[in-house]
């Protein structure tokens, strides 16, 4: 059983981060647990490390910011076009040009991208990074149901 870091915080956040339950477990309760199911010890120290290491922006980014950033273009860097496929940086564009995300935040989630243990992120993946990503931003609420949304509704359209 191959599992990666994607994995255990796929499992994560579909069984306890984005969940209205309100006893969530303790991270040793978690450690144990998924072990339990079949994760590798060091994979879920990367997944917890990667959770821990998720950046927060603020939210007292100035109008002229906004303005700045609508019309600035974000050139990636080797390293990022090896990681995150043509597919990849034209979705997050999509997503910046509807408003799911904003300068900062892409930022974030091409960081976030890159922290992964993986040599080349799928768009499913970088789907769901967004969405973690989305779900630990104040005041991106709207963002974060847009982006369930789409990343559900992919889903189903596998299932069926």
């Amino acid at each position: 059983m191959k599992e990666n870091v994607f994995d255990v915080l796929l499992y994560l956040f579909e069984n306890y981060i984005d969940t209205d339950d309100v006893k969530k477990p303790d991270k040793d309760a978690l450690e144990v647990e998924l072990e339990r199911v079949g994760f590798p010890e060091l994979e879920v120290n990367k997944a917890f490390e990667w959770l821990e290491s998720m950046t927060v922006v603020t939210e007292d980014s100035t109008a002229d910011d906004d303005a700045l950033s609508l019309s600035a273009i974000r050139f990636y860097t080797q390293q990022e076009m090896d990681r995150l496929d043509v597919e990849c940086r034209g979705y997050l564009l999509f997503l910046e040009q509807v408003g799911v995300l904003d300068a900062d935040t892409r930022e974030i989630v091409i960081e976030r991208v890159l922290a992964l243990d993986e040599h080349e992120v799928d768009l499913d993946q970088m789907k769901w990074v967004v969405l973690m990503v989305l779900f630990y931003q104040p005041g991106r609420e709207e963002a974060y149901a847009w982006m369930e949304d789409l990343v559900f509704e992919d889903m189903e359209a596998v299932i069926h």
